[in-house]
């Protein structure tokens, strides 16, 4: 299996098992990947998601030679469904409303690097590059780079990055955005961020990520709305209940 899926204590952890090849994406990857997000976001009892890499990389993108045997065959139907499947897990990722952090372990480039950037927090390891390496091999970015980048680091460092396809190291991405946090010890730093989001009220950290999103497109009317709205769903539950009532005994 070239992706597992490991489940402890509310935090899901999906490793992309591949080393031998830096996790690049072959064969049904991009499908076992988009089914194990789906299976997490069915599941109640995850609470958050980490997407990682085994060995020394996160994930190099998609796998060169398999592409250019399909251009070989000139098979672009094939590679068309390679491109879909992608945009289903970047979609996936964004519209689920369980959390979903990358823990970047290493190289992440093409494909892999805008599977990092799709997921709502980056915590990568010192010795981690990052790279729109698409035009390396004479294409365009795909898995949303030209929506997610520009966002995290303003339009021009993107067109940068994405002309020129240049990897750049963790403590560079962690000064323009790229990253969130940069750490020595990448596993423990990652659980430590995971399990505090396990151990939230699920119901409001569901509900902030789906306010999160809606900001994208709403204005401040319409936010301050759907704050409202979320929370007095929160109000009501059952969750918020308990820990008020356990705050005022303090």
């Amino acid at each position: 299996m070239f992706i597992e899926t490991s489940i402890t204590n509310g935090i899901a952890t999906i490793t992309l098992n591949r080393p031998e090849k830096l996790n690049a994406f072959t064969g049904t990857m991009r499908e076992d990947l988009l089914a194990a997000l789906q299976s997490c976001e069915r599941d109640d009892a995850v609470r958050v998601a980490v997407v990682t890499g085994a060995g020394r990389a996160f994930c190099a993108g998609g796998d060169v030679e398999y592409m250019a045997s399909l251009q070989a065959s000139n098979d672009t139907a094939s590679f068309r469904k390679l491109l879909d499947t992608g945009r289903d897990v970047v979609l996936q990722i964004v519209s689920m409303e369980t959390p979903v952090l990358a823990s970047i372990n290493g190289v992440a480039a093409g494909a892999g690097c805008n599977l990092a950037l799709a997921c709502d927090y980056r915590i990568a390891s010192e010795d981690a590059k990052l790279g729109e390496t698409f035009v390396r091999i004479g294409l365009h970015p795909d898995w949303g780079g030209t929506w997610l980048l520009p966002r995290l680091v303003g339009r021009s460092r993107a067109l940068e990055l994405c002309v020129t396809g240049r990897m750049i190291g963790a403590a560079e991405a962690l000064a323009i955005g790229m990253v969130d946090r940069v750490v020595a010890d990448l596993a423990s730093e990652t659980q430590t961020f995971a399990r505090a989001i396990a151990d939230g009220p699920p119901l409001a950290v569901r509900a902030i990520k789906r306010a999160l999103n809606a900001s994208e497109r709403n204005d401040l009317r319409a936010q301050l709305e759907l704050e409202a709205e979320q929370q007095l769903r929160c109000f009501e539950s059952e969750d918020a209940k308990s820990r008020i009532a356990a705050f005022t005994r303090r």
